[in-house]
């Protein structure tokens, strides 16, 4: 990758400002569930969207300060589409997060730093119970949010 992309990257991942994981352990369990959904994505959607998010997996790591190698397929001029992939597809996953505390008036919705998947309800639930927002009210306005909100699949 180049010096561009990786100071890229870096802003981005600031920017996202998730928590650190500080366990190897961590983010191999994370790498291991995306390559699973990955060899059983079928459509070229699927198989884009799971490879951006091996390579969140791998970005965030490296990130977080533990040395990853990018593997041969995601190197080179051709990945460009799948990293423009990522950014796009966790921008989104973050910015609904903020907007949906902020429409929930939630006292420290600046604080909210997320990219899990909101078309997930139980995922809607663990970020309402980590940021101490009423869970039934986040749900109501997430899924009123999804219906506008630009989310990739």
């Amino acid at each position: 990758m180049s010096s561009l992309g990786r100071t890229t990257l870096r802003w981005w991942f600031k920017m996202l400002s998730l928590q650190r994981q500080s366990h190897l352990s961590w983010h191999r369990d994370r790498l291991r569930e995306e390559l699973r959904e990955r060899r059983l994505a079928e459509t070229g959607w699927q198989k884009l969207s799971e490879t951006s998010d091996v390579l969140f997996s791998i970005t965030r790591a490296q990130y977080d300060g533990f040395p990853t190698r990018n593997p041969s397929c995601l190197s080179g001029f051709h990945s460009s589409p799948i990293y423009m992939y990522m950014l796009a597809k966790y921008t989104s996953r973050w910015s609904f997060f903020k907007v949906a505390a902020l429409l929930c008036n939630a006292r420290h919705w600046n604080l909210v730093h997320e990219v899990v998947n909101p078309g997930k309800d139980h995922k809607l639930t663990e970020v309402a119970s980590r940021h101490m927002i009423d869970e039934k009210t986040f749900q109501r306005v997430s899924g009123q949010l999804r219906r506008i909100w630009p989310l990739f699949p």
